[in-house]
């Protein structure tokens, strides 16, 4: 007979496998912009994707085992264009197929020796900018819904934490990017990541300006043109901030100047008791005599001979 694994046992095994297993991928970015929803992920194959479309204003983005989230992928699609034939386009949402792929996940975790190492997200573009919705669907089939941005796979709480500082609302795109960019090299285990260059990511964005398929990948010669962009920003951004550091010194230093002359200008103190002559001691004060006093003793008053020595004995 096998050995007996109690449920918590195998749930809690199941798990810190399937973690380990999409922290060892990159972490990818999804974030809202003015103009629709931004997702970048670090990919150096132009073959295999991470970020692919699912329907007509829905995206969907993945990280861990390729083949694993690929075979999820199809059949979201399948799921979506079964939904919009049978009843309606409208009726196909992100929150719909959000929910179909938590239960998905969600059997697998639970019936399966080895769950799926992967993490999704499923994003869909609304009309206006309120519209707009992201979900994050997890190995174990739990769903979150991000408000505006998420990072996920591998070191997502370092990645999100980057891009919690540098996210705001109605951001541009080369902003939305700079700031992906930012979170995506973000230090790693006490490491600093290299610089992103465009051969190594895979950027695409729901475009609220299209009117029927709202996907549309951003290609090599329009992410280059992003990348200057962001890195124009900050070189000006880090000459503002030297160009404002070299003002605070030169202030500085001539407040410290100021200070200098005014001390030097202005008269010594003399302290109050470097002029007053020193005073004689007070006799009164003076501690009373020892004895009796010589001149009360009748020792050299011409009694007797007070300068003789005592007789030395016999």
């Amino acid at each position: 007979m096998p050995f007996y694994v109690s449920p918590e046992q195998s749930m809690r095994d199941k798990a810190d496998y399937a973690r380990k297993g999409i922290a060892r991928g990159r972490s990818c970015v999804a974030l809202k912009y003015a103009g629709g929803i931004l997702m970048v992920a670090p990919n150096p194959s132009s073959a295999l994707h991470k970020i692919s479309e699912l329907y007509d204003r829905i995206a969907f983005a993945a990280v861990g085992r390729y083949n694993e989230y690929e075979n999820l992928r199809k059949a979201g699609v399948t799921y979506a264009d079964i939904t919009g034939y049978q009843f309606d386009r409208r009726d196909v949402t992100a929150r719909g197929i959000a929910n179909w792929y938590a239960q998905t996940l969600g059997t697998i975790f639970t019936e399966s020796n080895k769950p799926f190492e992967v993490e999704i997200v499923v994003a869909e573009i609304g009309r206006q900018a309120t519209d707009d919705q992201i979900y994050r669907i997890t190995f174990d089939g739990s769903v979150s819904d991000e408000p505006g941005f998420v990072a996920f796979g591998g070191q997502a709480d370092q990645v999100s934490a980057v891009l919690k500082e540098r996210y705001r609302d109605s951001l541009s795109l080369a902003e939305a990017f700079a700031a992906a960019l930012a979170a995506l090299a973000a230090p790693s285990n006490g490491e600093q990541r290299p610089d992103v260059v465009a051969a190594q990511l895979e950027v695409a964005v729901l475009d609220r300006a299209r009117d029927h398929r709202t996907f549309r990948r951003i290609r090599a010669a329009r992410l280059e043109e992003l990348i200057g962009e962001v890195r124009a920003a900050e070189q000006k951004a880090a000459e503002q901030k030297a160009a404002e550091q070299a003002a605070e010194q030169k202030a500085a230093e001539a407040a410290e100047a100021a200070e200098a002359a005014e001390a030097a200008d202005s008269p010594e103190e003399t302290p109050a008791d470097a002029s007053a002559p020193d005073e004689p001691a007070d006799p009164a004060g003076a501690a009373p005599p020892i004895g009796p006093d010589a001149a009360d003793s009748d020792r050299g008053s011409g009694q007797g001979n007070g300068d003789q020595t005592p007789p030395s004995p016999l």
